[in-house]
């Protein structure tokens, strides 16, 4: 048994190919399906079955267009009610592909329906195992529980308590442990590690889902360490019940010039590709900023802070707007327009252009005047933690519904990094609010001078 990881770190996720060397079995696909395919034709096996541990709320899977592609078996709980034919299974069933033998194991927790598969090869002396926990067992923690519905989340903590421990007794202690999520995934709950493997055994030694002796404690951790999560993940799920077709992933023909001016003039969602500094200096008046490839916040932040299934246009260098369209498309925003050229001159010549200021910590002790503001716009939990003494926080996602809440003054803007603030930055800049973008890391602030607290 060979196990090929297939990482997503734009939305913190891993898909996996599982294969005896002939054939395999895909666990949890993204849409963009060519990668999976590159990886079995780099391993010289042919996809004969698709498995999907839940219907995902954080990403359109590639599960039934890969299936259809390569006349594999598609496998979903048959409990989910879906609108597309599979091959349902439950817990219990004992599944071959090739060589390998996969168990199904019924793990709510992270959905009502949420299945694991321990994967083994048909060997006399059993063979090593692989256990597929989807967002069920993670390494250090498990997945979060309140995508469901708010009256179910308590329910599918404790669900998800007793799920990880029959995942456990299901396979040998030395099984290599493949979460799909909890490498920076929203749907990690707890105190997520940053391994990169791990197995049953250690999981067993380490993680508080499976150390925490007392169930009613750990579901209550569990829920007091809910925080936010992106406002797209509410139609992930609708969508892969309904079952979504494979991604266009092609870069289209670039929008003239006079038809980008419209829509920006209208209000549409124009989104610059550029490094946040760069778009500061100058860009086209009404655009905001995404910048493409820091710190790979791009497709969750946008799909959190845009709403759902409006008009979208890129702007940017063809290389990024291209990788921009792949990672939007995980998040079913399909085919977006786009103008592509590395300046605002090869978008729209003749559109106004905007600027705003940008500096550092250093910047704001020594130019903010006392009738300014400084807008810290992380999480609150970031924001409890420690602050800009006198700071408000309105978290990014919910600035658009909330600039005209913010006092008629000047506004310096800054997160964690810089990545979020620019984005706040341009959304201010585009109600047209006098904005200073804090292009910094919160934790230099004291040591800048700026007063903190906690």
């Amino acid at each position: 048994m060979d196990v090929v990881v297939i990482e997503t770190p734009q939305l913190g996720d891993r898909s996996y190919l599982v294969h005896d060397g002939a054939v395999a079995l895909v666990i949890d696909p993204q849409r963009d399906i060519d990668r999976v395919e590159a990886a079995a034709l780099e391993a010289g096996v042919r996809i004969t079955h698709v498995a999907e541990t839940h219907l995902h709320n954080d990403y359109v899977t590639g599960g039934l267009a890969l299936a259809a592609t390569h006349g594999a078996e598609y496998w979903v709980n048959a409990s989910d009610v879906v609108a597309f034919a599979r091959v349902p299974v439950r817990d219990g069933q004992v599944l071959r592909v090739g060589r390998l033998l996969v168990k199904v194991v019924a793990t709510p927790g992270h959905t009502h329906t949420h299945l694991s598969y321990v994967v083994r090869e048909d060997a006399h002396d059993g063979g090593p195992e692989a256990v597929f926990s989807g967002g069920s067992l993670l390494y250090g923690s498990v997945g979060r529980t309140d995508l469901v519905s708010p009256h179910d989340t308590a329910k599918l903590a404790h669900d998800q308590y007793s799920s990880v421990r029959r995942l456990v007794d299901s396979a040998d202690p030395e099984a290599e442990l493949y979460p799909t999520h909890g490498f920076g995934s929203f749907c990690s709950s707890g105190p997520a590690s940053h391994q990169e493997a791990s197995t049953i055994g250690e999981q067993s030694g380490s993680n508080h889902a499976l150390t925490d002796p007392n169930e009613d404690h750990f579901v209550s951790e569990l829920l007091a360490n809910i925080t936010a999560y992106p406002a797209y993940y509410a139609h992930m799920s609708p969508l892969n019940a309904a079952g979504v077709g494979p991604a266009v992933l092609d870069v289209p023909d670039s929008v003239d010039p006079e038809e980008l001016d419209r829509r920006l003039t209208a209000g549409e969602w124009v989104v610059d590709l550029r490094h946040r500094v760069a778009f500061a200096d100058s860009h086209l008046h009404g655009s905001v900023s995404f910048e493409y490839g820091k710190g790979d916040n791009f497709t969750s932040y946008l799909g959190w802070v845009i709403p759902w299934k409006q008009p979208l246009t890129l702007l940017g260098p063809v290389g990024e707007v291209k990788k921009a369209i792949r990672d939007l498309a995980r998040i079913g925003i399909d085919s977006p327009d786009a103008a592509v050229g590395p300046q605002p001159g090869d978008w729209a010549p003749e559109s106004p252009r905007a600027s705003y200021p940008h500096g550092d910590w250093t910047a704001l002790l020594k130019n903010r005047e006392p009738e300014d503001v400084v807008l810290d716009v992380r999480r609150r939990e970031e924001f409890g933690a420690a602050h800009v003494v006198g700071a408000l926080n309105v978290p990014v996602y919910e600035l658009p519904g909330r600039i005209t809440e913010l006092p008629d003054a000047r506004i310096w803007v800054h997160c964690a990094t810089g990545y979020r603030a620019s984005v706040a930055a341009s959304l201010l800049d585009r109600a047209g609010r006098d904005v200073v973008l804090i292009n910094a890391r919160f934790k230099d602030a004291a040591g800048a001078g700026i007063e903190t607290e906690p």
